[in-house]
């Protein structure tokens, strides 16, 4: 890993927030991501399971973590599995955890070999009434692929056919989404890298830059600051390609004129930082780049007002769309005949905001949780409104990351430039 230890007190208490959720006499039991192959005998970059890693702080391949909270023999009441070190194997692909640096990272005890372990897991399962087993479960995506987990579950569905089986996926839905201030420690520090980052691009923009060339210098910031990398593909979008928001093709050049919407956030100790920020390439908005860029950051202060404890997602989505018709109304997008004979299933607003305003973040760039239960202390979204005129060809997205706090939230990236002066000022330095 490239990011500095992080403090083991994370995963102890995330692992105690899991076993105080689980049934009586039960056991749950995690395991690490596949090894994906790509091509001829070469393999994707190692991912590790998030929710292992959040109960674990471990990256390495063919992990397992096992809860048994109520196992007669308390030595084993967390456990961790690795694969046992091989010498030869190391010579080719580099050092394998011991037992010692692993419960430094995890803060677990108990460590048992893989090869080790199916005599003590069988025990196990039979003083257990109930079986926790984790899915991948998003509502963004559905699993094509029959990966590693889904593959246990019916592994040990067929051994142990008696058992009660319960969702996993379940518990951490709700956990993963209250951050411990431990974790906005972490995150903090992704979204510090990326805030030095983006002032360094600020200086770097110019006309006749391309956009990979951009992509390489956040790449290039990210690894000189210990991050693992970007938390996701970097979206660099110059003039027209702003409106496309998935944008990843990164290949054009940056024009003189046109606005760069720039989309990236650092991973650091496997925490995701997610920044949106548009400039004017040649380092002055327009008076028709500034109505928008404004209009926009208005609806983001205002999106910033309302996300607190007690509204749910979709209730807050609703308020939203109400200021963004006010907002798009009085920079001429919309006409009041446009908002009188809207339809209620596809607002008139949606022509030029077409995507959600905020989502959960965390070890996951889009991190588990839930739409439609009220927001509670402790949550992390973005806040990222936009404003996409085809007709102009113009795309602008502001985007910030929030921590639900009692009465509001806090900005965690509240000292990264956002305003028209502040980035034309940064821009016109270099």
């Amino acid at each position: 890993m490239k990011y500095l230890p992080l403090n083991p007190e994370i995963f102890i208490q995330n692992r105690k927030r899991f076993v105080d959720k689980m049934d009586r006499n039960s056991i749950a039991i995690f395991n690490s991501n596949d090894e994906l192959p790509f091509n001829g005998d070469a393999t994707h970059p190692f991912a590790q399971n998030s929710d292992l890693f959040w109960l674990s702080g471990i990256e390495q391949e063919e992990t397992m973590v096992i809860l048994f909270p109520d196992n007669p023999d308390e030595k084993y009441r967390e456990v961790l599995v690795l694969v046992r070190p091989n010498e030869l194997k190391e010579k080719w692909n580099g050092h394998q955890l011991r037992k010692n640096e692993a419960e430094e990272i995890s803060g677990m005890k108990r460590i048992v070999w893989l090869d080790e372990l199916e005599g003590m897991l069988q025990q196990w399962i039979h003083l257990s009434d109930t079986i926790y087993l984790n899915t991948n479960e998003n509502d963004r995506k559905a699993n094509e692929v029959p990966v590693r987990d889904y593959r246990y579950a019916g592994y040990m569905r067929n051994r142990y056919p008696l058992h009660n089986y319960k969702r996993s996926a379940k518990i951490l839905r709700e956990l993963r989404a209250i951050k411990t201030p431990l974790e906005i420690e972490v995150m903090q520090k992704a979204i510090d890298i990326t805030d030095n980052t983006f002032r360094h691009l600020l200086k770097f923009i110019k006309p006749g830059v391309m956009e990979y060339e951009i992509d390489a210098e956040i790449w290039h910031s990210f690894l000189k600051q210990r991050a693992t990398g970007p938390a996701y593909g970097s979206i660099i979008a110059s003039g027209d390609n702003a409106r496309i928001l998935h944008y990843v093709n990164n290949n054009q050049e940056c024009k003189d004129g046109d606005l760069i919407l720039m989309d990236f956030g650092a991973r650091y100790g496997n925490y995701s930082a997610d920044l949106t920020r548009t400039v004017p390439v040649n380092a002055k908005f327009s008076k028709r780049q500034k109505t928008v860029y404004n209009a926009c950051l208005d609806l983001h202060y205002y999106c910033a007002s309302i996300l607190k404890p007690g509204i749910t997602i979709n209730q807050y989505t609703e308020k939203v769309a109400d200021k963004a018709t006010e907002i798009f109304q009085k920079i001429g997008l919309l006409t009041k005949a446009d908002v009188k004979n809207e339809d209620p299933e596809n607002r008139a607003y949606r022509k030029y905001l077409y995507h959600g305003i905020s989502h959960h973040l965390g070890i996951d760039v889009h991190d588990l949780g839930t739409k439609t239960e009220p927001i509670k202390v402790g949550m992390v979204f973005t806040i990222e409104p936009g404003i996409y005129i085809q007709e102009e060809q113009i795309g602008v997205r502001i985007e910030n990351n929030y921590w639900i706090t009692k009465n509001g939230n806090k900005d965690l990236m509240k000292n990264i430039p956002i305003t028209v002066d502040e980035i034309e000022s940064l821009m016109k330095s270099r």
